[in-house]
């Protein structure tokens, strides 16, 4: 690992596959508790055939490694996970300040309601909550949260 703080660039179809292993080792080290409805191999296919080549995907890359990823996608930050041993960097502030120059207008993003850390980190660059489902309509079944920012 290197003091160096990443690069934040638009993810290409060579990094793919790093953007997945990344979702899934942030997602299973946040996420203990939340059941993913895909195994590993659906998840990588879905990230290297759909979200990179059709949207628009931001890595953090350090040491030539991809360390975190964010997706938008139509005003919504979709997805944003760091490496669990880049967490706590600023590596996430980072790329929800290209989230917010990429979207000037407003965002919209999911979390689960487990997921306090994430609460907090969104509430702390601006995001309130505008409600609260209990997760019937997402693939987990797991209660969250929406958040919306507008500058």
């Amino acid at each position: 690992m290197t003091n160096d703080q990443p690069v934040i660039r638009r993810a290409d179809a060579a990094d793919a596959e790093a953007v997945a292993e990344v979702w899934l080792r942030s997602y299973d080290a946040a996420l203990p508790t939340v059941r993913r409805p895909r195994p590993d191999d659906q998840v990588r296919t879905w990230f290297v055939e759909k979200i990179v080549p059709t949207r628009e995907t931001w890595v953090a890359v350090a040491d030539g490694a991809v360390v975190g990823m964010m997706v938008l996608h139509d005003g919504d930050l979709d997805q944003l996970y760091l490496a669990p041993e880049w967490r706590g960097r600023g590596i996430g502030d980072r790329l929800v300040e290209v989230a917010k120059e990429r979207c000037p207008e407003g965002l919209e993003l999911w979390t689960f309601q487990v997921n306090t850390p994430a609460q907090r980190f969104y509430e702390r660059h601006g995001f309130v909550e505008s409600r609260r489902t209990d997760g019937s309509a997402n693939e987990e079944r797991e209660p969250d949260v929406r958040y919306v920012w507008k500058p």
